[in-house]
This record gives C-alpha cells, structure tokens and sequence, in this order.
C-alpha cells in the first residue's frame, strides 16, 4: 500500500491525517528514509492544494509561477511549491496570508528582533490543536521529561504572554512538578536564581531553561563569583532562542557546554538547544549527541542563494524553505532568512528524518536575531547589569 493510500485509509475511517502523524513523532523517526519522505510529500501536497484553494494572495503566486497542485506528485516535486518570504509576515498586509476567515482565528503569536517590528503569525484551533500535540511528542521524543523542577531563567508568559519564544518554553513546564520564572521587569537577579536551586536541592531533579544569552548570564554569576553547582543525574540545561547577542557578539557554543559542565555539572549531552520559528510549527531539538533533528512532518528545503528555486546538495548552507503542512491559517510553505545545512550520513542516534545546523541569519536581512535578542535590549536597555553586576 502506497502512502498516498495510508492516507486515505485514515480519511476514510474518519481520522485526521495530521493529528495522527504528529501522535506518533517516536514511530516516524523509526521509519526507512524513503518511507517517511513519500508520506511528508503526501501530506505538504494536500497542505499546498488546501492554501491554493482557499487562499487568494497565495493562489495568485502560484499561478504567477505556473504552479498547479496537480503538479506536485511525490517527494522529488516538493521544490517546486512556491514559498511565500518570511518578511510577510511582518508586513501591513499580513492578513492577506489568512486561507481561513479572520473569526476563525484562536491565537496570534509574535516574534520582534532588531527591526522592532513584529512578524505575527495566526493560527486556527485545528493548527493550535496539532501544535500542541507536535511539540509535546518532540519534547518527549528529544528531552523525555515528565518531573522535576524548571528553573526559568527568562521572564513569564504573564509578563509577555504575545512572545512565541517563552509561550515555547513554558509548555514544558506542564511537564514539570514545579518551575519558577526568575525575570521579572525586565530584571534578572542571579543570586535569586541560586538561591532558588539550592531550595530544590534534594528534592527535585533541577532543569535549567530559557534563552542562551540568559543562561550565559547565570553561568558568567557562577563563575565569576568562585562558586560551582552540582545539579542532580538527568539535570538538563534547555535553550531556545538563537546564540547572538544584540550587540552582534556570538556565544560561543563550545564555552557554554565547558561552563554547564564544570560550573553546573552538566555535560554536553544534557545541554539541549531548539531551533525554532513563530510562524511554523517546527521544532528542531538537539538530541544527546547535540544534533537538531528536525520535526518528521515538516520538510526542510535549503536553497541556493544566489538561485532560490535551486536545491543545494545535503551539507552545503544555503536558505532555508520550511514545508509545514499542519499550518491550516495561512501557508506553511515559507522562505525564511536563516542560512542552514542538513547534515548527511545516517544519525548517530538512530533515528530517520533530517538534521540541520543553523549558521547564521542571511547578509540580506533586516534582523540580525529573534526575539531573544529584542529581550535582551530591552533588559540592558532597563539597566538590568546594575543589578546583575556581571560582566559580559
């Protein structure tokens, strides 16, 4: 039986396709590679006719292109669905990207870096429902928790509930028996953040979580103040958010995993990082050997850049073009601004699907970070170094 008959078998029985795609992330990565490309390819080619049908602003590029979905019949054609850029998200005419009516609508989420200008990204109940159910199964698949305590150090959705990074990050907390965010105002205090650790000691097995620059923070107090920290067995240190910092500097990866190891006793194969977008639904998570694997639903198309419709061979960087087919409100095809690679070769860890490292954001671009990076002006800009006397 072909994929594109699996498919319909799950129609016919009155199941959704995607929701039982993304109940079984663990089951997709066990899948041969060829296997789960036909049914990703399935699945973008109903997500693209779905937006050609309903959406007019897409339908018309399309037809600008040439482009029919009756032209998109299996995983090698996949290159050829027209992508809609990142930037349009973050423009006046954003709504032009609904393919639902805007009183469908259940939640917007925002992102803001350097430009100060919001990329906002809309979602109907049914792409809520299937975000939710993906990420949990990929924190489960990449993380595995189910107890202990977060340690957030970034602020609360209470305090900025629009900010898709944190709305991320804090749904690992229902995983949790107990967190606490430890920005609040726009103010981090390291001495409350230790303080807070030592009050779980013995207790709680204690995860460290939030943007790198913040964690860095935390890790520079430690170091800086003669003091180290034994977190317990299966402590992990989780970030998302991107690596540079609003003044252009780059954390150094290597660095942050030899400070969580000698400053928290966590060792590299306990520091997790996540790549991830506000306007699709992807996740990227680093497994044990720190590899980003990327969501199995989701196809990662990277792009030459001087050639846009032009693949580059796996582990060559180029743009990268996000095929999510679980984004129902507006297109999930999207061309963003970030230079990737896809890793060859079989996983270490075993597991099917594409992995990817995340270079750097593209020359052309008007934001050089995410929202990280916005939080971070934002906290120097609110004089947090008076209080967290470190120096970065």
């Amino acid at each position: 039986m072909s994929m594109s008959e699996v498919v319909a078998a799950i129609r016919r029985a009155g199941l959704n396709p995607l929701t039982a795609v993304v109940s079984s992330v663990h089951e997709m990565y066990r899948l041969p590679e060829e296997t789960l490309n036909a049914l990703k390819a399935d699945l973008i080619a109903d997500s693209f006719r779905f937006h050609y049908e309903r959406n007019a602003y897409y339908r018309e590029a399309c037809v600008a292109k040439g482009v029919h979905p009756d032209d998109i019949k299996g995983f090698d054609d996949l290159v050829r669905i027209p992508l809609v850029p990142i930037a349009k998200f973050k423009s006046a005419s954003s709504h032009e990207l609904l393919s639902k009516p805007l009183n469908a609508i259940e939640h917007e989420m925002r992102s803001t870096g350097t430009s100060g200008v919001p990329s906002i990204s809309r979602r109907c109940s049914q792409t809520v429902d299937n975000a939710v159910m993906a990420i949990y199964a990929m924190y489960r698949e990449f993380l595995g928790i189910s107890k202990g305590a977060g340690l957030y150090v970034c602020p609360s959705t209470e305090e900025i509930p629009e900010m898709g990074m944190i709305k991320a990050l804090n749904m690992l907390a229902g995983l949790l028996d107990t967190h606490r965010f430890m920005v609040r105002q726009e103010r981090f205090v390291p001495e409350e953040a230790l303080a807070q650790l030592t009050q779980w000691e013995n207790k709680f097995t204690r995860h460290i979580i939030g943007p790198p620059f913040l964690i860095y923070r935390l890790l520079q107090f430690i170091k800086q103040t003669g003091q180290k920290i034994r977190l317990d067995r299966g402590s992990m240190v989780i970030t998302l958010g991107g690596w540079k910092r609003f003044t252009g500097q780059m954390i150094s990866r290597r660095e942050f995993n030899l400070m969580c190891e000698e400053y928290l006793g966590v060792p590299p194969s306990g520091v997790r990082d996540i790549y991830a977008l506000v306007e699709s639904n992807v996740v990227a998570i680093d497994d044990e050997h720190q590899v980003k694997h990327v969501s199995p639903y989701v196809h990662f198309s990277v792009r030459d850049m001087n050639d846009l419709s032009r693949e580059v061979p796996l582990g060559e960087k180029g743009v990268l073009a996000i095929l999510d087919p679980l984004a129902l409100a507006t297109p999930g095809m999207i061309l963003t601004e970030d230079i990737v690679t896809l890793l060859p070769g079989a996983s270490p860890s075993g597991r099917a699907g594409q992995r990817m490292e995340y270079i750097m954001r593209a020359p052309s671009s008007l934001e050089f970070g995410c929202c990280a990076v916005n939080l971070e002006r934002k906290m120097d800009e609110s004089d947090a170094e008076a209080v967290c006397p470190v120096v970065n």
